[in-house]
């Protein structure tokens, strides 16, 4: 393995650490405002990576999409995943906040990952393109970016589907309680189990061009253009 394969790989398993860390955090950071500390007392809130490490979400999803096209002959895939997620005590932030602040707890990460997309964005559009003569860390720096880049935006758009245990179905769930329309919030609740089958279905399928892809390449355009 070539010394700039080793280096991508670290600077993308370093751009998905920062940013599904940083994304269940933020659910927990939110949570505490409204003086939720179930969190906060589980340790949760930590930078430490193994106190957010989920052997699915963090491991073998992750180094499967990765890994698996090239053993299938072709180029390194995209890296996707998710962190262990941070214990909360909705019934608390709902009594402090009522469903707003539910809300906001859900929809926390995606906040934070496309914050941080556009950021990268902005390093990644004003850095010159590096050549060979650049040094090992401008060469690390311009990866790093890009794959926080990249990865900030496939995990705010996947968040956003409506899968069971995601943001996006936790986020409808309050917003149906909020005016009453119990049906869509009883849907998403007794099937939070099948959860992992959907989103193992959508990577595994040409689902993923539509609901992800597609997507992801229109937010990645305009950040670029």
């Amino acid at each position: 393995m070539e010394s700039l394969d080793i280096l991508k790989i670290v600077a993308a398993v370093l751009a998905l650490a920062v940013a599904i860390i940083g994304h269940e955090i933020m659910h927990g950071l939110v949570a505490y405002m409204y003086g939720d500390t179930t969190a906060k007392n589980a340790g949760r809130l930590s930078i430490n990576p193994l106190s957010h490490i989920d052997l699915v979400g963090t491991i073998i999803v992750p180094a499967t999409m990765y890994f698996l096209p090239i053993l299938l002959g072709g180029d390194s895939g995209f890296l996707f995943g998710w962190a262990k997620p941070v214990p909360i005590n909705m019934a608390t932030v709902i009594r402090r906040g009522g469903y707003n602040a539910a809300m906001q707890v859900d929809l926390a990460g995606i906040v934070y990952n496309f914050t941080l997309a556009v950021i990268a964005s902005i390093v990644v559009v004003a850095m010159a393109q590096p050549t060979t003569a650049d040094s090992l860390v401008y060469l690390f720096t311009y990866i790093f970016m890009f794959q926080l880049l990249v990865i900030n935006v496939v995990l705010g758009v996947f968040n956003l589907l409506p899968v069971p245990q995601f943001d996006g179905a936790h986020f409808l769930m309050h917003l149906s309680l909020k005016y009453k329309i119990n049906a869509v919030a009883e849907f998403f609740y007794k099937n939070e189990r099948y959860g992992i089958i959907v989103v193992l279905v959508i990577l595994m399928t040409p689902l993923k061009d539509y609901l992800l892809f597609l997507p992801v390449q229109t937010i990645l355009g305009l950040l670029t253009s």
